[in-house]
């Protein structure tokens, strides 16, 4: 088995062509190339969300379409016949756009900015301007580009689900409170901070997720909040 790290993004060719037996990815194909464009009557949210406009949830799927058709085009051209990839991507269940895992999680930290706009700690045109580079798949939507590519054929899709009720106390520190806001915080803070600095600045960081773990802690009280997992293993045909 050879390994290699290689600069440069998968939304690109990285290997040399008929030179891979496998192609595994982890939690990456959600993530955009760069942010689709139209999005700035999306005012108030900082992701697809109930009250987005048809022409941003269209926007966040075209660009999906466009990154995860060039990424199977890269990867076909890298693979030899017959070769293998299992992809994982943060999804959703269901055709709906809108669902109890990762959207709803943005959702709820556009909460938490919100509130920071309305006591003035961040301009509200601030706000408008960010959103977060992120689509979260349907199974039936990964499939469709993989067949619409047309170089791999589809060997197993499978769905899991994470329930992020389920929480365990003992990575909590034992001088912070016991809420199930915690954990789901800082692995979002995890994520996002790089994001939240370059458009917010760093002074604000704290705030917005002290914010944010409260309104997390209230949320998983109350409601059932599960990130779904959508799981392909393709073949070059």
């Amino acid at each position: 088995c050879f390994l290699s790290a290689v600069p440069g993004s998968f939304y690109g060719r990285l290997f040399p062509a008929n030179s891979l037996h496998f192609v595994h990815s982890s939690y990456s194909l959600q993530w955009l190339s760069q942010l689709p464009e139209g999005l700035e009557n999306n005012k108030g949210n900082i992701h697809m969300a109930c009250s987005s406009p048809a022409n941003v949830i269209r926007a966040y799927y075209e660009q999906f379409q466009k990154d995860f058709g060039y990424f199977l085009k890269c990867r076909s051209e890298e693979l030899v016949d017959g070769g293998r990839m299992v992809l994982t991507f943060l999804g959703r269940s269901s055709q709906e756009p809108f669902s109890k895992g990762c959207p709803y999680i943005w959702s709820l930290l556009a909460v938490a900015l919100n509130d920071m706009v309305l006591e003035g700690i961040i301009e509200e045109e601030k706000l408008d301007s960010f959103n977060i580079p992120q689509y979260t798949p349907s199974p039936e939507e990964v499939k469709n580009e993989v067949i619409k590519e047309g170089s791999f054929t589809v060997d197993r899709l499978e769905v899991t689900r994470v329930d992020l009720n389920a929480y365990h106390g003992e990575f909590c520190p034992s001088d912070e409170v016991m809420d199930g806001g915690y954990n789901v915080a800082n692995c979002t803070r995890s994520v996002t901070e790089p994001l939240l600095v370059s458009h917010f600045g760093e002074e604000i960081i704290d705030k917005v997720f002290d914010r944010y773990q409260k309104i997390l802690a209230d949320r998983l009280s109350k409601e059932k909040i599960q990130f779904v997992n959508v799981i392909i293993s393709v073949i070059k045909v």
